[in-house]
């Protein structure tokens, strides 16, 4: 596992495409378990490990999680997400050129549990989700670009690219046509925050997964 930040109220964590954040049956591994193991192991903690999860990510994408190590730290954090003074950045490549080259994107998202999916939708029991995004590189038959969200609904990335004609690589679920070699190409890059105690702003930066270099990818 690899760990960006840990102190006595935070784990920080870059999640590998594939794994769950949490959520699985009992026994199965999750980064919730591997995170729990590593801090049992390091620190010697007898009985359960507490570990709140604060953020998480989809099992086909990669990078930054946070994990609290108290229920203090975990409530002051999800205050933060709730009221979105935690900024969240995700680089994502995206089939096409996409146009325009900077956008916000606004709708309205309704989840369909039944086909583990999310649709956009204009009807009021949709959850208003925004987003921005911008290229920052044309490569061959796709675009890179930074995705900064305002809001966190399940999907929101995927979807609301896809919407517009530019789904990401490897995201079969949402259209796109294109193999990705590990998962999806959509990656938490970066996360900006204030720490729960003491207020000190942190940001962590998960490295960029090495199959993205395959595409050209030369973000750090």
């Amino acid at each position: 596992m690899q760990v960006l930040y840990e102190d006595n109220h935070l784990l920080v964590v870059v999640k590998p495409s594939g794994l769950a954040t949490m959520g699985l049956a009992d026994g199965e591994k999750t980064l919730l378990t591997l995170a729990k193991y590593y801090v049992k192991q390091k620190y010697h903690k007898p009985g359960n490990v507490y570990l709140g999860v604060v953020s998480r990510l989809d099992v086909p994408v990669s990078g930054v999680v946070v994990f609290a190590r108290t229920s203090k730290a975990a409530a002051r954090l999800n205050e933060q997400f709730r009221h979105r003074t935690a900024t969240k950045t995700y680089l994502a490549l995206v089939e096409g050129c996409i146009e325009p080259a900077a956008a916000e994107c606004v709708d309205r998202i309704r989840e369909d549990e039944r086909h583990r999916k999310v649709w956009i939708t204009r009807d009021s029991i949709g959850k208003e989700s925004k987003l921005s995004y911008r290229r920052l590189d044309q490569l061959a038959a796709c675009s890179l670009i930074e995705v900064r969200l305002e809001t966190g609904r399940k999907h929101q990335i995927r979807v609301q690219l896809a919407s517009r004609g530019f789904p990401i690589l490897g995201d079969r679920k949402y259209g796109a046509r294109s193999v990705f070699p590990d998962g999806i190409a959509l990656h938490a890059w970066r996360l900006a925050l204030q720490h729960p105690i003491g207020g000190k702003t942190l940001e962590f930066v998960a490295p960029v997964p090495a199959g993205w270099k395959k595409f050209g990818v030369g973000v750090q």
